[in-house]
């Protein structure tokens, strides 16, 4: 029994979040907030351990598991809606800029090592 956690419409593209979210696809808990902490890339880490917490927290809630005993089970990232806006570019021409978006799902559940 996992439990999950998802992050819709997040402004980040999903190219830059699946290379933070491939450090710690089936790490532990701790092992993965660890990873998290200490990555270079802040800004998609920051919001992949904020997923990662709530996911724990639902976890608990829910559950009786502790968060040491708990494993990152899958984590997706997909891309989402864009946001298309228009940049003015030489000789009275536009230029379209599209702002990515992603949808983040993480499931987090007890390690399989026991059964």
């Amino acid at each position: 029994m996992g439990m999950q956690a998802t992050l819709r419409h997040c402004r980040m593209s999903a190219r830059k979040l699946r290379l933070v979210a491939d450090a710690v696809r089936g790490k532990g808990y701790n092992e993965a907030v660890g990873i998290l902490t200490f990555l270079p890339k802040q800004k998609a880490a920051g919001i992949i351990l904020k997923l990662l917490k709530s996911a724990a927290a639902n976890v608990e809630e829910t559950s009786e598991f502790d968060p040491e005993e708990l494993v990152v089970r899958s984590i997706q990232v997909n891309g989402a809606r864009m946001m298309k806006r228009f940049r003015p570019a030489p000789q009275g021409r536009a230029v379209r800029i599209r702002k990515r978006m992603s949808h983040i799902t993480l499931e987090l559940g007890p390690s399989r090592k026991g059964r």
